[in-house]
This record gives structure tokens, C-alpha cells and sequence, in this order.
């Protein structure tokens, strides 16, 4: 995680800078721990802790909130809790993805908002080397063997065959990309920023991961055909932007091997469902490995689920036991920057998107 530029809003109302209230909505699936919520106070003492449901909802007074942790909130119940809270003037997202938090309203106060970059890095690239694996070793087809009781032997694709292309290289990226060439895998990757060469970190990385320096070409956003042809799985690990909605259209797809695997762990939003459906049922790619969807949770009676060539997960990727307390770990230090008045960690910017 990187210093972000200092807040020009200064500490909070409460004693000794800390917010005088906080709001908490619920995140990552889980109720908040009695150890999370004690952590919380210790790190703005005599602030009062505002529970909210994931409507938005309390039934405590929220006039005098100053900080919000963003966890399962619509945009449009964020957009009311600003409504009722005048003084909120620092968010903090539980996710990475930061575009519910991001709308109008939201920009017109100035708010400052900061992320959970880094903190489900380690298991979104887990996932993604376990369904590379699988796929490489044939392991859908074994499991549907055993269960046709059928003694068949098949033959996989050792790693250092295999070029993984990796679009968008935050922290979740990097990840990935470092797990991939410790597997031997050929890696290449698009970042939004060219850079100043092929393997230059971007302005805001002090230094590249060893991960990073084992790549084989890192470009900007006019390298993306040239990923999408050479790659043998496509990993989505890009923010949700306008630039990047609807990136894997059909003229993207069209443009990768016949062979290849979608991976997205990303967004929904990135990829046109429509003409990915339509290339899977064409044969036109290899198939899909699908953690995130338009719509959630994907309705049963999803085409996503029958087809042979897609393994559909549903948002589970993120999960470990460990990201609850690195959610909350980066919460409270950011809370001990804000009463400080110190440079938060993780500061997003409105205009990038993330």
C-alpha cells in the first residue's frame, strides 16, 4: 500500500482529532466481530460506532458522522446516508472496486475516499493459479470420468507452456502475476499507464514485485489485441471504469486463441455476457472461469450455468479467513491517519476511478 496525497479536510471533530461518529455497514458477508469493534475504538477513542443495515438503514442518529467503512451499501442508499449525514467527509471501501462510492453526490461534497487495495490480493491469486492448474491438468474432465466410473487417462499442458495475460496490474494483477511465473507460466500484461518502456513500474509504484520483474512485457491499453492473441488464459483484474466497461466485447473475444480461458475476478461489467455466451456456444474460445457477474447473485436460470466449457463461482474469490482482519487492520490505521491529520493509505482518485 502507497501514502496517497494529505486529506485537505483535517482531523475529526472528536476527541483528539478522532471522528466523533463512525458508520458501519456490514462487509464481506460477515457480521462484525465483538474484536473488530473493539480494535475500531481503540483506534479513535470516544468516537460513537453507528451500525447500519445494508439498506442504509438505523436507528441511531447519524447528523454527526464523520467517517463511513463502506461495506454492502447501493449507491443509492449512499447517496441518501450523505443526505442525512452532513458532516460525513471520509469513506472507506471494503472492496477495491470503489464505483458505488463514486457518484455524483459523493464528488460534489469532495469527499475523501480511500480502498482496500492489496487486502484480497493473495486470495484472487490463489484462485486464479488453482483454476489455471485445473484447467492445464484436465481436472473438469477427470472429475466427470470418476464419476462415469471410466478409467481414461488425459493429458495435460505442464505451466511452462502456458502465457497467462494479465489485464490490469493494481495489486490483485501483480499478485497474480507473481504466483504465475514462480509456476513457470510466460506472463504479459496491460496496465492503464504505458509507462516508460515495456517493463516500466507505473508513477505510483516504488518498486515492482519480483513477480513483476519476471514478466515478459507489461504495455499500456494499445497492447490489449496483442494480449488477447498470444494468451493462453486472460485473467480480468482491471477497475471498472468507463474506459473499461465492456473491454471483452465480441470483437475481443473474436481476437483471442480458440483455445483460451477467460478468467474474470474483476468485474461483471467488464465483459459484453451477451457475445461471451456467444462465443462459448460457438466453441470460438476454450471457456470461461466466471467469479463476478451483471447481475448478482446469478439468477438460476443463467445460460452460465449449463454450458460444459464454464466453471461459475459465485463472488467467492476474495474470501480467505484472513481478509476480515486485514479489512479491518487497514481501517483502523487509516482512522489513526485521520485523526492525526496524516496522509492516508489507499487514497482513491475520482477522476481515475480508482
Amino acid at each position: 500500500m502507497t501514502d496517497g496525497p494529505r486529506r485537505s479536510a483535517g482531523p475529526g471533530s472528536g476527541p483528539g482529532g478522532a471522528p466523533t461518529a463512525i458508520a458501519l455497514s456490514p462487509i464481506l458477508s460477515a457480521r462484525y466481530r465483538s474484536r473488530d469493534l473493539e480494535l475500531i475504538r481503540a483506534a479513535a477513542p470516544g468516537a460513537r460506532i453507528v451500525t447500519l443495515s445494508r439498506e442504509g438503514l438505523t436507528d441511531e442518529p447519524v447528523e454527526d458522522v464523520e467517517v463511513l467503512l463502506r461495506g454492502w451499501l447501493s449507491s443509492d442508499a449512499f447517496d441518501r446516508l450523505l443526505a442525512r449525514a452532513p458532516r460525513l467527509n471520509y469513506v472507506h471501501s471494503a472492496s477495491a472496486g470503489v464505483e458505488r462510492a463514486l457518484t455524483p453526490a459523493a464528488l460534489e461534497r469532495g469527499l475523501a475516499i480511500t480502498n482496500a487495495r492489496g487486502v484480497f490480493s493473495r486470495p484472487i491469486a490463489e484462485y486464479v493459479l488453482m483454476m489455471i492448474l485445473a484447467v492445464s491438468r484436465r481436472l473438469p474432465g477427470l472429475l466427470e470420468l470418476q464419476r462415469e466410473r471410466t478409467w481414461q487417462p488425459r493429458e495435460g499442458v505442464e505451466l511452462r507452456d502456458v502465457t497467462v495475460g494479465i489485464v490490469g496490474l493494481g495489486s490483485i494483477g501483480r499478485a497474480v502475476g507473481a504466483l504465475a511465473t514462480a509456476f513457470g507460466c510466460r506472463v504479459v500484461a496491460v496496465r492503464r499507464r504505458s509507462g516508460g518502456g515495456d517493463t516500466a513500474p507505473a508513477p505510483d509504484d516504488e518498486t515492482r514485485s519480483f513477480g513483476e520483474t519476471m514478466f515478459e512485457r507489461v504495455g499500456g491499453p494499445e497492447s490489449l489485441p496483442e494480449l488477447l492473441a498470444e494468451s493462453d488464459f486472460v485473467v480480468l483484474a482491471a477497475p471498472l471504469t468507463p474506459e473499461t466497461e465492456d473491454m471483452i466485447d465480441a470483437a475481443a473475444l473474436a481476437g483471442m486463441k480458440p483455445t483460451a480461458w477467460l478468467i474474470n475476478i474483476a468485474r461483471g461489467r467488464l465483459v459484453d455476457e451477451r457475445a461471451l455466451l456467444d462465443a462459448l456456444r460457438g466453441g470460438r474460445i476454450g471457456g470461461a472461469i466466471l467469479d463476478t457477474f451483471r447481475e448478482e447473485p446469478l439468477p438460476p436460470t443463467s445460460a452460465f450455468y449449463d454450458l460444459p466449457n464454464v466453471i461459475v463461482t459465485p463472488h467467492t474469490s476474495w474470501s480467505s479467513g484472513r481478509v476480515l482482519d486485514r479489512s479491518v487492520e487497514l481501517f483502523c490505521d487509516n482512522l489513526r491517519r485521520y485523526a492525526a491529520g496524516e496522509p492516508l493509505l489507499n487514497v482513491v482518485d475520482p477522476a481515475a476511478g480508482y
